[in-house]
Parts: C-alpha cells; structure tokens; sequence
C-alpha cells in the first residue's frame, strides 16, 4: 500500500473491503467485493510496490486482485490459483520482486509462485506430466503438518520461515 491511512480486510463473509481510516466509520469501506471466494477468506496480502492484493480462503484458492479495478460485483481477479487442496492459511508477496509469493495451507504444502512466467507452448509436449500444473508455480515444499503462516526473511533474500505443528521450518531455494 501506497496510502498509509488506506488498509484492506478479508472476511467469513466472503467479502474483501478497501478502506480508509480518515474516514467517518459509516463511509470508511471504499470498495467492497462480495463473494470473492467461494468460501470464509483466510488471509490477504497487499503488494508493497504494484497495486495487487492476494487473498487466500476455505475454498483453497489463491486470487490476484488488481487494485485499478477492484470493486462491485463485476470484478474478477487478474489470476486465480487452484493448486492448494485445502484451506489457504497463509500468504505473502515477496519483498523485493513484485511478482513473487508465496502460499501455504491445510494441504500441508508451501508454493512459491511467479506472475511473470508462461506457459512456454513447444516445452509442453515434452513435460505432459506437468501440464496440470500452473506455470507461474516455481516450488512446492511439502512435509510440513498443519502449517499456520508463512514469511519471507528481511535480511536474507529467498528465504521462507514458516509455522507449522512440527515447528519452525526454515529453507532457502535457489529459484528465488
């Protein structure tokens, strides 16, 4: 966020809200997308330098959200992210490239993710077994049990510590 009097909130209901707290209470909420899960939404995270918010919910999904047309019932989100089989319970873009993040939810599963990338068309007869798979998905880790959240380090660029019932789990990769 670029505005520091400007936040957003996720909800059970469904519901990602845009707000302005020099507002009066009544008019704070500045922009509402309702149902933009199909389930409780867990976690969001704004993206420090680019106008894009991730949000992650029940329904395992992981959604990309531009800001510049955010809003009403006829927003969509710019990318959505169907790899997680359970409930996202944490997200985070990452602190220095704007078009990483990280996912982690109740499928046991850490991803690292990359909007930049595509499909490259004339790799894919070689890699069918891939083919299921996002290409903006860089990484998973897997392993862990019931993780909670997860944060990229400030100090140490690729990074990831995350929360899990088996502990702190600490891993760096080299694609990041």
């Amino acid at each position: 966020p670029n505005e520091k009097n400007v936040m957003a909130t996720c909800s059970v209901d469904k519901s990602l809200k845009i707000w302005d707290v020099r507002a009066a209470p009544d008019k704070a909420c500045m922009l509402t997308k309702d149902n933009a899960h199909l389930s409780d939404i867990n976690v969001i995270d704004w993206n420090k330098s680019e106008p894009f918010i991730l949000s992650g919910g029940d329904d395992g999904v992981v959604k990309v959200w531009d800001l510049r047309s955010f809003g009403g019932n006829n927003s969509e989100p710019v990318a959505a992210f169907s790899h997680h089989t359970g409930a996202i319970t944490g997200l985070e873009w990452h602190r220095d490239d704007s078009t990483v993040f990280a996912s982690c939810g109740a499928d046991d599963q850490v991803a690292l993710w990359d909007l930049a990338l595509e499909r490259d068309a004339e790799g894919l007869a070689e890699e069918e077994k891939l083919s299921n798979l996002p290409p903006q998905l860089l990484f998973i880790h897997q392993g862990l049990q019931d993780i909670k959240e997860l944060h990229w380090h400030a100090k140490v660029p690729g990074l990831i510590v995350a929360t899990s019932h088996t502990g702190f789990d600490i891993f760096k990769t080299i694609s990041v």
